[in-house]
């Protein structure tokens, strides 16, 4: 008899433990549920951003000019086409901007010429503004391509090192906002430096 109790009662335990492995989580499951999750999130969240790029690209395609040749190149004619460029890129009409040339560097197998854009916004209360910001612009004219090969030209923003080609990367005009107003606020936290005339 204590044999058939000691078999029921193991029978009574066996049917316990399924009964409460069916009701409690496992644990590992729910850590693989949790990774799954993260893994489609991120998924997701990589896919919504790659569409909406795709959306902005469509809505505003890369703008860039046809820039001129090796043969036709000037220092006046690259003066004209940063201007044309920036008349293309620029939608906000707040922002003037004025491009001067700055030198010209003979290397080994080309010319560098570097021109230099100053970014800022003049406003009623303060028509001539006090901040700036500016773009490196450099034209390379080979000494050896043929004159119907286009030049290169790229451009870097100020205290900045990332290299920019017009047509690969859209300019930004919200890099110039970043720039001013980091420079007006750092004006700001030293007013005794800056308020003197």
């Amino acid at each position: 008899m204590s044999e058939t109790q000691n078999s029921t009662s193991q029978k009574a335990m066996d049917e316990d433990n399924k009964a409460a492995s069916q009701t409690m989580p496992n644990t590992q499951d729910k850590n693989y549920e949790d990774e799954l999750t993260q893994v489609a999130l991120a998924l997701v969240e990589d896919v919504i951003n790659y569409a909406v790029k795709i959306v902005e690209e469509e809505r505003n395609p890369l703008k860039n000019i046809k820039w001129m040749t090796h043969g036709e190149f000037t220092v006046e004619k690259g003066l004209k086409q940063i201007d044309e460029y920036f008349s293309k890129c620029v939608s906000k009409k707040c922002w003037a901007h004025g491009v001067e040339f700055v030198e010209r560097k003979d290397l080994i197998h080309s010319f560098l010429y570097i021109y230099y854009v100053h970014w800022s916004i003049s406003t009623a209360d303060l028509p001539v503004a006090r901040i700036s910001a500016g773009t490196y612009f450099t034209m390379k004219v080979s000494k050896t391509k043929p004159p119907d090969a286009p030049i290169v030209v790229s451009y870097v923003g100020d205290h900045q090192a990332l290299v920019h080609r017009p047509g690969m990367v859209r300019f930004r005009e919200n890099w110039q906002k970043n720039l001013t107003d980091a420079k007006y606020s750092f004006m700001e936290s030293f007013p005794f430096l800056f308020n003197r005339v």
